[in-house]
């Protein structure tokens, strides 16, 4: 007796294809913020990948705020960073995928390939990932951090203006 065959499952099916690292480094560096690296990886069925377009899409209203209504706009102070921190937190994962060894790539992301396979391999497109990723990174990062801070205490001031007077 012949069984019919079933479809494989998406995840199944996502993992015949081998996942190229410096793919994956240029995706979380350029796409990150939407996900792109992690749907590449582990499918559209991937929840952190449909998260993270949350926060990317909160910060982006955030500056519309500020555009419309000035500096002055006490939530746009907390939606703004949201953005810088998640494009410093993507920035970080290109770095990661770009540094992880051959072999681990390999067995982790391409379970059925040969340990020395070249979609693991590290190329200079994938070092010149690593380095753009932390070049904008870290200036975002900062970039938010500073932001954060300097419109925190200038709201302190306002407020301890306001009670002495």
């Amino acid at each position: 007796m012949n069984r019919p065959s079933t479809p494989l499952p998406p995840a199944a099916a996502q993992a015949s294809r081998p996942k190229s690292k410096t793919l994956a480094a240029w995706l979380a560096f350029l796409a990150g913020p939407l996900g792109m690296h992690r749907f590449y990886l582990h499918g559209l069925g991937d929840w952190l990948g449909w998260l993270l377009p949350v926060p990317t899409a909160l910060g982006v209203y955030g500056i519309e705020r500020v555009q419309q209504l000035g500096q002055d706009d006490q939530l746009s102070w907390l939606l703004i960073p949201l953005l810088g921190f998640t494009i410093a937190g993507c920035a970080l994962r290109a770095i990661l995928y770009g540094l992880i060894d051959t072999e681990t790539w390999n067995r982790r992301y391409n379970p059925g390939a040969d340990a020395q396979a070249p979609e693991g391999r590290t190329g200079w497109t994938t070092i010149f990932a690593i380095a753009l990723s932390l070049m904008v990174g870290a200036a975002v990062l900062m970039a938010s951090i500073a932001y954060s801070f300097q419109h925190y205490f200038e709201y302190q001031v306002e407020e301890a203006r306001k009670i002495s007077q």
